[in-house]
């Protein structure tokens, strides 16, 4: 941000999901920092950061959403910035491409602005519509089970210093990670395009940062489902679900046909959410894997609940035993 002029426009369109007759898609307008997810010193990773968490967002700013058919849609963004649309339309699986994705376009509806918009005023977004023939969906946790961020660690120092200080090009997913996703995603016959849903507790100031360490380590494309500051602050209700399970409930309601593969880890809540979910949708949560943190204490705790698990479900060391276990049960080739 700078203090003598005003930055230019940009919008931000999340990677969102619908299907064939629900064109649901998510994003916000801001100032556009200009960050740099490639730079490595200690001092642009600080700057990066306070650019993320420092955002200067467009409240109440007109936009428009044009489909690929040339059909146009109109949203006005919110008091943070947040844009929503969430209609009803016939035939927008005509639109994908072979892997299920729309692509259609985001802009300022006031071409007249005096600021100055990055891209000539077209934000490019993009819908996934998965294919009814899909074999199953896979819906993944990001912390600590693809990336690193040390949740269990004391006060969550290792959360802040990796968020802060770690440039997204050098962090390192685990271990076989991204190549057992693929396989997940492209299931028994090596062809199929099976959804993949990344969701995770961290707010939407980190969707470019996530979106590039998931680009960056060849991880197979899929909506980046995250929260807003506001939600993170705010007192929750009584009984109030975790919005990463809120998000992961409405991937499975929207979908209601299709079965689900749930990966996370044993570090905090994923294991207590997702056997309540296999629970609650029986026919839908197809398996659990849930990748070993380093905590005995942590480990004997889950090992003892998937005791009870209905459905195949495995806490893993590392992404091969998973791999091995996942071909066994015929979820990949």
């Amino acid at each position: 941000m700078s203090w003598f002029k005003k930055d230019p426009l940009q919008i931000i369109a999340f990677q969102s999901y619908g299907t064939a007759s629900h064109f649901h898609i998510r994003g916000r307008a801001l100032e556009d920092e200009v960050i740099d997810l490639s730079k490595k010193s200690y001092f642009s990773l600080l700057v990066n950061s306070w650019k993320r968490f420092e955002t200067d967002e467009i409240k109440h700013a007109p936009l428009n959403v044009k489909l690929p058919n040339g059909k146009i849609l109109k949203v006005v963004s919110d008091s943070h910035g947040y844009y929503r649309i969430d209609e009803s339309i016939e035939d927008l699986d005509a639109m994908t491409d072979t892997e299920g994705w729309l692509n259609y376009e985001v802009s300022y509806e006031n071409v007249n602005l005096k600021r100055k918009i990055q891209q000539g005023n077209r934000f490019v977004g993009e819908l996934l519509i998965p294919s009814k023939n899909s074999s199953f969906g896979v819906i993944s946790d990001i912390d600590d089970t693809i990336l690193h961020t040390g949740v269990v660690s004391s006060l969550k120092w290792q959360v802040i210093y990796n968020t802060i200080f770690r440039p997204a090009k050098k962090r390192i997913p685990l271990e076989g990670a991204a190549e057992f996703y693929h396989k997940l995603h492209r299931g028994v016959s090596g062809k199929e395009a099976n959804p993949v849903f990344y969701v995770s507790h961290s707010p939407w100031n980190l969707y470019r940062y996530l979106e590039f360490f998931l680009n960056e380590n060849s991880f197979p494309k899929g909506p980046i489902l995250l929260r807003s500051f506001k939600d993170i602050l705010r007192k929750k209700a009584p009984n109030e679900k975790p919005i990463k399970q809120q998000e992961i409930i409405n991937v499975l309601e929207t979908y209601p046909y299709m079965s689900f593969i749930l990966i996370g880890d044993s570090g905090e809540k994923d294991p207590d959410i997702y056997l309540e979910l296999a629970d609650a949708y029986p026919k839908q949560v197809k398996a659990i894997y849930l990748r070993s943190v380093k905590s005995e204490k942590r480990i004997t705790r889950v090992s003892e609940l998937l005791k009870r698990s209905k459905i195949p479900s495995l806490l893993v060391n590392n992404s091969e035993e998973a791999m091995r276990h996942a071909r066994a049960h015929g979820f990949l080739k």
